[in-house]
């Protein structure tokens, strides 16, 4: 081959496992050592993509109900014209090419009763046939529960926990108290409804099936005593891009419009499943960082051996660079093995981990996620070369930093002093 003889002795050094039981030990450090660097890399695509996976399936359910976007009016009275609010929305060079839909809405908090139960919740007034247009629950039920929501007819969907709290069933009738109450003589008195339960949805994530409930927005405007909707719905081509047209659309709405996106409407769980995301995979950076620098013990224990070797090809000619360069290619070559054999280890298990969990919970006749306790009950992945490309990297350049004093210490060698008891 013609390959530069500092890559064909580095790779000779790294694969070397006979001639002696001092070079079969080395052979071994340096196995050990590039195996905990995919180890390392493994756990980290591993656990990362887990937990893509639970934010995905907990962001999918969370906005199965909610919108992308909310136009609201400051002071929660009636919009003048909700549709002429959505089509200003669309009109805005920067942010109309991502709403595809639009949907008016009054939300607030209510006491919802039946007998000596009691609960508050959101409701939520909607229009069905937009509303299914907007949100994918709304879209699922939109031939059932929701198509039993008609003006006037004073029914509610309830959410199946909610429901269930209540012990009530579709058919059955529930009281509605409004925190907004009439002024009479006797002072303030509060505002309740007779509903009818029309049927439940399950949207997977207990928040929204505990604590809301949806009706007919006209029945809305007539309970809290409103003009007509309070506020526009809307949905968007990117989930992602939620957060950046909120922003244009807060500047061209005007002031007598509040902006409100899902990322800072849940803002306390978007945040802290980004922090946990990243101190996670800081923590196991490290995991690969003390793996990686094992290679400074195998390279300082390949120069000890060799020092016959470098002073023999010190004398042949070969520079001090050369000689860095030498145990540099060594170190580099078990950092890249080790780092691929990780790559691939951990995608293998991401992209299998439906069949491997299930297999150890059967093995163990246990199970990971309890349906009583977790919103999902199976374990998710969801591997992203975003991340991916970052902990290769990572885990490269750690090889490659460990390798520098190594191979340093080896281009220093004298030798004169290398050979005297040779």
């Amino acid at each position: 081959m013609n390959w530069p003889f500092e890559l064909q002795i580095g790779w000779r050094y790294t694969r070397a496992g006979r001639g002696g039981r001092r070079n079969r030990f080395i052979s071994f450090i340096s196995g050990v050592s590039m195996l905990g660097i995919a180890l390392g890399v493994a756990a980290l695509i591993i656990v990362l993509s887990v937990m893509n996976g639970f934010q995905k399936e907990v962001r999918d359910r969370m906005l199965s109900v909610i919108a992308h976007v909310e136009l609201l009016s400051y002071n929660g009275d009636a919009l003048p014209d909700w549709q002429a609010t959505a089509a200003k929305a669309r009109q805005d060079p920067a942010a109309g090419g991502q709403i595809v839909a639009a949907a008016p809405f009054i939300a607030s908090q209510v006491l919802i009763a039946r007998g000596d139960e009691m609960r508050g919740a959101i409701l939520r007034g909607i229009e069905p046939a937009a509303e299914s247009q907007v949100t994918p629950l709304a879209a699922q039920l939109k031939d059932g529960a929701l198509s039993r929501l008609h003006a006037g007819d004073w029914g509610i969907v309830l959410g199946v926990e909610l429901a269930r709290h209540l012990g009530v069933k579709v058919g059955d009738k529930i009281t509605v108290v409004s925190p907004s109450g009439d002024v009479t003589p006797a002072g303030t008195t509060p505002r309740m409804r007779l509903f009818t339960v029309a049927g439940t949805f399950n949207a997977g994530h207990y928040e929204y099936d505990s604590g809301m409930a949806l009706i007919h927005v006209a029945d809305a405007a007539k309970l809290f005593r409103v003009a007509g909707p309070s506020g526009v719905q809307l949905k968007l081509k990117d989930v992602y891009r939620a957060r950046e047209v909120g922003d244009e659309l807060a500047q061209s709405m005007g002031p007598e419009i509040r902006v409100r996106d899902w990322t800072r409407s849940n803002a306390n769980w978007y945040d802290a499943v980004q922090v946990e995301k990243r101190m996670m995979g800081i923590i196991l950076t490290l995991i690969v960082a003390v793996a990686a620098f094992n290679l400074v013990s195998t390279l300082v224990m390949t120069v000890t051996d060799k020092q016959a070797d470098i002073a023999i090809l010190r004398t042949l000619g070969a520079s001090p660079r050369s000689i860095m360069g030498i145990f540099m290619v060594q170190g580099a070559t078990s950092g890249v093995i080790g780092t691929l054999s990780g790559v691939g280890l951990g995608l293998l298990v991401a992209f299998n981990i439906d069949v491997i969990v299930p297999f150890i919970e059967r093995l163990l006749n246990t199970s990971f996620l309890p349906g009583s306790i977790y919103l999902i009950t199976k374990m998710p992945s969801d591997p992203q070369w975003a991340d991916i490309y970052p902990i290769a990297l990572i885990s490269l350049i750690l090889a490659f930093l460990a390798t520098l004093y190594p191979s340093w210490r080896a281009s220093r060698v004298q030798p004169a002093e290398a050979l005297r008891y040779e």
